[in-house]
């Protein structure tokens, strides 16, 4: 066993700190914070995560499959006249050189028909489609909390 010179010690262990959750990137694409809550067989999910887009060109998903879930369906909540409504849209825009937030009253996915009960711990695989051609295989860490493993109790 090795071990680090003591002077990056306080690196290393920021490091650990900053980043507990994995980021997934194709491209110009990247896919950080991919998270779900625990959920029963039969049942749904919903699918939070970020994306950002470092090219110089807008691009948008599309489409997602997942093999724990019947169907996966893009959603964006919107807030009309003090009432929170969600409705199924085709396409999440993410901008060039921004990011998309998928998360608590904003877009979401739905994994409808769940093939299989999500308990804390677990991975959900998914495969993200992209108008641009570019896909990209992401696993959504199932958290117990209200928010992505490692970050529960943070403010969202």
């Amino acid at each position: 066993m090795t071990s680090l010179p003591k002077s990056l010690l306080p690196a290393a262990a920021i490091a650990a700190i900053a980043s507990p959750l994995a980021a997934y990137a194709a491209g110009t694409l990247e896919v950080v914070q991919p998270w779900t809550r625990p959920a029963v067989a039969g049942t749904n999910a919903v699918g939070y995560m970020v994306i950002a887009n470092h090219g110089g060109a807008a691009d948008a998903l599309v489409k997602v499959e997942s093999p724990v879930a019947s169907r996966v369906e893009i959603h964006s909540t919107s807030m009309a006249g003090g009432i929170m409504s969600m409705q199924k849209v085709d396409t999440a825009p993410v901008p060039a050189a921004g990011r998309t937030t998928f998360g608590p009253g904003a877009y979401h996915l739905m994994l409808i028909g769940l093939t299989r009960t999500l308990k804390p711990g677990d991975q959900a695989p998914a495969t993200l489609s992209f108008a641009s051609g570019a896909k990209l295989k992401v696993a959504f860490a199932v958290s117990a909390g209200m928010g992505p493993p490692g970050m529960t109790g943070m403010p969202h």
